[in-house]
């Protein structure tokens, strides 16, 4: 995928676009972006994503703070493996807001080079959002752009016969109520959080449970409800199980400060100021305050015997594959183990 900005030579060639935030890139996202390289390639032009690099709403109340799914970094990476050619990545000004529809698919025809817009099925955009979908054929046609409208992305959950509309604010909701479990369903990956190591008040490892203080990079990054998760650590280029903690650890009377913390297992080494990505893998608890110490190492033991076997099933998994490599199978054997 080729990222193109307000300063790049736009040097891409005609293409099928849609436009859109895209904040996660969710499977309904993942869909649409489906749809328009499809159309693309039956035409033999290019496909094209246009998005911002800040939400808009963040531009026109600077009071706003949007609790994104991704940050602009990596929303471009996960555009990146959607198979799309180009991102285009307008910056939106109160210029841009002031636009009518007609206008803005004006400068995607003749900046961009946008022969064919696909467009959400519930998404609108230009000045107050005040026109839709068959006003953007009829200007389509003024321009010279065809319009074509996408097919709406319907999901089942497993053993249930209701659909449900996937959306990025549904997904913010989960991750407010710490279910991650099913965020992950509808984002169509673990949701994660970036940042780099920092020191902490070192009391994890007074009392046995030395832990890892992330800061996270981007301030306007949505950070799941408080309480303690299984998670997955991504540092120094590889991955441990690691159980983290989210909250004002009140039985330790931190104050107002919230803290984001993981014990990672099986690990040892000083990694301050390293980068460490967290994927949540599910939440196990709600944030707890206990009478003393005490109690509270005895509940980070059985929140250790919870979580960790998680993590050692999937290596165990791995090893028997292995050992399995080396048997041989009789036909019915085979079959059973299939």
């Amino acid at each position: 995928m080729q990222l193109f900005c307000e300063t790049s030579d736009i040097g891409s060639r005609p293409s099928v676009a849609t436009i859109g935030f895209f904040d996660g890139v969710h499977r309904g996202h993942r869909y649409l972006i489906e749809q328009v390289c499809a159309v693309a390639a039956g035409r033999g032009l290019a496909s094209s994503v246009v998005t911002f690099p800040v939400h808009p709403r963040k531009v026109m109340q600077a009071d706003y703070h949007p609790k994104l799914l991704t940050t602009c970094d990596e929303k471009v990476s996960l555009l990146a493996k959607t198979g799309v050619d180009y991102c285009m990545m307008l910056d939106f000004t109160p210029e841009i807001a002031r636009l009518s529809a007609r206008e803005f698919m004006s400068i995607l025809k003749d900046r961009y080079q946008i022969q064919a817009l696909v467009v959400g099925y519930d998404h609108r955009f230009g000045h107050n959002r005040s026109e839709g979908f068959e006003d953007y054929v009829h200007y389509g046609r003024e321009l010279g752009m065809e319009v074509l409208l996408a097919r709406a992305y319907s999901y089942s959950k497993e053993a249930s016969v209701t659909e449900v509309t996937v959306s990025s604010s549904a997904i913010r909701g989960l991750l407010q109520e710490g279910n991650v479990s099913e965020a992950a369903e509808y984002l169509g990956y673990d949701f994660f959080l970036d940042g780099t190591v920092v020191g902490g008040y070192q009391v994890g490892r007074k009392i046995g449970f030395p832990t890892a203080n992330l800061r996270v990079s981007d301030s306007d990054k949505l950070i799941p409800c408080d309480g303690v998760y299984a998670v997955r650590v991504c540092v120094e280029g590889k991955e441990y199980g690691g159980m983290l903690s989210i909250g004002y650890r009140p039985t330790l009377e931190n104050g107002p400060d919230r803290s984001i913390e993981v014990h990672i297992f099986r690990f040892d080494a000083d990694i301050y100021q390293q980068p460490m990505r967290l994927s949540f893998v599910r939440r196990t608890r709600p944030e707890l305050k206990f009478d003393s110490i005490e109690e509270l190492i005895a509940q980070l033991h059985r929140d250790e015997v919870e979580i960790n076997p998680f993590f050692l099933y999937k290596h165990k998994a791995i090893r028997s594959f292995i050992s399995l490599q080396f048997y041989v199978f009789s036909p019915f054997e085979m079959f059973c183990f299939l």
